[in-house]
């Protein structure tokens, strides 16, 4: 029986957490031995299926006073302890810094490594300090994971040999939902509230599409990141007086039942992995408007015009543009919708199962871990 290890900071709700909690739990109920090592446990985690065994291998409380390059050696010296104690047949790091503290952990060892790259190399791992460790750690992994093909060619020459793309799971709970007899005329987006994902052009885009449609609103669903965004998107809407038509709903564990609803599914963030909240939308059948941003993760599932639109990032009138079309044609709006379903077929989460344990199993073997 294999034994997978995954090692990430936390199991806190965001888009890589929720992907490893997915291929944690369906390694597991497939017969493997799989084990989470994080850093820490933070406070709203995603839940761990009952066969996965979850080792906590960061810092301890004595630590806490100490210099960070001695926490930096710490972490790393911790993680080593536990792949020499736990021997995996494979580490699987899901973070920016977890990458370095793996392939530095394993040396000496013959378990092998593959880095799973999860964000925007560019806005990542674009230091001085990330060249150079890039440069002198990659090499040394048995494979990596990506996404996009763009994070794929950020990493040459050091990360090439050997690597897969495969996208991210959606969520069981988003497929198969029916579409309503009925959409509202709402224009909706889920994302945690931050910089990154751009929301204030989004009301910013929202003003004007009110301006032709007047009957039309607007709700973004998601928690606050606690980076300013609420706040400046409070106080966008409240110059707009748009109170009334301009809604910040907050999290919801339903947003399945909710997002259908709507008319028109928005996306506006800068830049992005591979979003989860797209893959969503477009399992739910919603017709969506997405910015084709970097690191390419809605042009990864997107055609543009066949199972949703594409429009420059940064660009209030060509978000406006694109979902005033959407409102108007309700016919290609449904078409798009329809056609954006069929993401299932390519992220499944049979299907991306079955890609990662191909992917794995070859690695171990090359590895002579049989």
């Amino acid at each position: 029986m294999r034994k997978i290890a995954f090692h990430l900071n936390n199991l806190e709700q965001g888009g890589s957490e929720r992907v490893v909690t997915n291929l944690a739990g369906r390694f597991a109920a497939e017969g493997y031995e799989v084990i989470v090592a994080t850093e820490e446990k933070a406070e709203n985690e995603f839940a761990l299926d009952s066969r996965v065994r979850r080792e906590i291998i960061g810092l301890k409380k004595e630590d806490e006073g100490k210099g960070r390059l001695t926490k930096v050696y710490l972490r790393e010296k911790y993680l080593r302890e536990f792949v020499k104690r736990e021997n995996p047949d494979v580490l699987i790091p899901f973070a920016h810094k977890a990458d370095y503290r793996a392939l530095q952990a394993v040396r000496g060892t013959n378990i092998p490594v593959v880095v799973a790259i999860r964000t925007y190399p560019a806005r990542h791992y674009n230091t001085r300090l990330d060249k150079i460790l890039i440069r002198r750690l990659f090499p040394r992994a048995a494979g990596g994971v990506y996404q996009t093909a763009q994070q794929r060619d950020y990493f040459k020459p050091y990360l090439q040999e050997g690597t897969r793309i495969i996208l991210n799971p959606v969520n069981p709970k988003y497929v198969g939902v029916p579409k309503p007899e009925h959409r509202e005329k709402i224009v909706i987006q889920h994302a945690r509230l931050v910089d990154f994902k751009n929301q204030p052009l989004l009301v910013d885009a929202f003003m004007k599409v009110h301006e032709r449609h007047p009957d039309w609103r607007l709700e973004i669903w998601g928690g606050d990141s606690r980076d300013g965004t609420k706040e400046i998107l409070e106080n966008k809407i409240a110059s707009y007086h748009a109170e009334s038509f301009v809604r910040l709903c907050g999290p919801s564990d339903e947003l399945e039942k909710i997002i259908p609803h709507a008319g028109v599914y928005a996306f506006s963030s800068e830049w992005e992995g591979l979003p989860n909240s797209l893959i969503e939308a477009m399992a739910l059948g919603m017709p969506i408007v997405a910015t084709d941003c970097p690191c390419g993760g809605p042009a990864e599932i997107i055609e543009n015009g066949v199972n949703g639109l594409l429009i420059p990032m940064k660009n209030p009138d060509a978000m406006a543009d694109a979902v005033c079309r959407l409102i108007e044609d309700r016919e290609k709006a449904e078409r798009l919708g329809m056609e954006a379903r069929k993401i299932v077929e390519r992220c499944g989460e049979d299907v991306i199962y079955r890609q990662w344990k191909e992917y794995l199993e070859g690695v171990c073997s090359r590895a002579g871990r049989n």
